[in-house]
């Protein structure tokens, strides 16, 4: 998986910077955190930047929310997929690219052919 993301992301000081936050956070929040990442990079399309985009505010909501003394649960709710779900319609995934693409090359190819008007 690290190297995965150092394949998709670089190597940069940015994402070092978050891995480092990410493991400051209390253990329940990082278990969560983890298992967020790994299910969002695997929808990631593009670069995977509006996922790291995404996770960067996930953190941010999580210190503040560990500092409120919440527990991790009562801010993901217990459908942690669910959560995951919501945050990933603000990004580019492949499965938005190929729905997508379907449509244009659809609609390409009925126009070409003067089908379907």
């Amino acid at each position: 998986m690290t190297n995965f993301l150092k394949k998709l992301i670089g190597d940069k000081k940015e994402w070092r910077d978050m891995q480092a936050r990410a493991a400051a956070l209390p253990r329940d929040y990082q278990i969560v955190y983890d298992g967020i990442m790994r299910y969002m990079f695997k929808f990631a399309g593009g670069g995977g930047m509006d996922i790291v985009a995404i996770l960067k505010d996930l953190l941010g909501l999580f210190e503040a929310s560990a500092a409120e003394g919440r527990r991790v649960l009562e801010v993901t709710g217990e459908d942690v997929a669910d959560f995951s779900d919501e945050l990933l319609r603000n990004a580019t995934t492949y499965t938005e690219k190929w729905h997508d693409e379907l449509n244009r090359d659809v609609r390409k190819k009925l126009r070409s052919e003067g089908a379907g008007q």
